[in-house]
């Protein structure tokens, strides 16, 4: 069955540490508008994955079948014009759960495979990949992609400070505020050192930054150049933004740090509610009272946890 003529199909395996486990599935959520099973899963929705921190490879389908010999049946027919290719079994697979393939068996299914296919194979330098995977029972084939882990470069910021958000947490953050980038426009009112511009640039995301801070302000300029990025950060108050916005990505200032009163907190949850349709608030507590005063209605929510430390993420309508 070739699956990609009329309908797309993606089959996706992802990853986490257990103190992500909540903030990675907020993020899924977000991506593919459903709950999704662990470490694989089959969508319809065509996501980079690259975009996120915890998708590790993308398989797009172009066969599947009830066994392996459906599928080595099919790719006899897969024209590749004298391209190389190399086949990756996709380790994440169900196959033979709870007794899964072991290395051996893994590439030997990639062999099996590959002997069916009319081309010729070339495991270091390959002109395409494909991967061949087992869920639920069936076996899935097709052109396969592996996330360049774009945000690990970003850690390298020339300008930082210890409470900015962890760049696998922004990169997360900014996927479950927008989803589906296209005609989006987003803003992040208190951008602090830029590390929430930096992931949504890089993902050609139209966001804009602004803070009260003219350290920081600079400093966010200075992390986005760095990248060879083009942004936009502002000088000045969330109270005066005058445009309205899709989304607003909003990581409180800290009562440790920064010592903003809970009367400046709803002072920022007003006015982002007044800007933009959708927020992602990021903060040290829960904030549900102030989040219903300020006239938001929680969405979802899940809570990333470093050792002790807890960041709430809250999305508001």
């Amino acid at each position: 069955m070739n699956s990609s003529r009329h309908h797309p199909v993606f089959l996706y395996t992802y990853a986490c540490h257990e103190d992500e486990i909540s903030l990675c599935n907020l993020e899924l959520r977000s991506l593919f508008a459903a709950d999704t099973p662990p470490h694989i899963l089959l969508s319809h929705i065509r996501i980079d994955p690259s975009r996120s921190p915890f998708i590790k490879e993308r398989i797009e389908v172009i066969y599947e079948g009830g066994s392996l010999s459906d599928i080595t049946e099919q790719v006899a027919g897969l024209q590749l014009s004298g391209a190389t290719f190399k086949v990756i079994f996709v380790k994440r697979s169900d196959m033979d759960s709870p007794g899964r393939a072991d290395y051996a068996e893994q590439r030997a299914i990639e062999r099996e495979v590959g002997s069916h296919m009319n081309g010729k194979a070339d495991v270091r330098h390959p002109d395409r990949q494909f991967g061949i995977a087992s869920l639920g029972g069936r076996w899935y084939f097709g052109h396969y992609e592996r996330s360049r882990y774009v945000w690990l470069h970003h850690m390298k910021k020339p300008r930082s400070y210890s409470i900015a958000l962890p760049t696998r947490a922004a990169r997360a953050i900014v996927n479950i505020a927008v989803p589906h980038p296209p005609g989006i426009r987003a803003i992040d009112p208190c951008c602090g050192i830029g590390t929430v511009l930096v992931e949504a640039l890089s993902m050609g995301i139209d966001i804009v930054g602004r803070d009260i801070n003219p350290l920081v302000v600079r400093g966010a300029r200075e992390n986005i150049a760095h990248f060879g990025l083009t942004g936009r950060v502002e000088l000045g108050s969330i109270a005066d933004i005058t445009g309205s916005y899709d989304s607003a990505i909003v990581d409180m200032p800290y009562n440790l740090v920064s010592k903003v009163t809970p009367e400046e907190q709803l002072f920022i949850l007003r006015h982002a509610r007044r800007i933009a349709g959708k927020a992602v608030l990021v903060s040290t507590q829960p904030m549900d009272g102030m989040i219903a005063n300020a006239g938001f209605i929680i969405a979802d929510r899940c809570v990333a946890r470093k050792g002790s430390f807890a960041r709430y993420i809250t999305v508001c309508n």
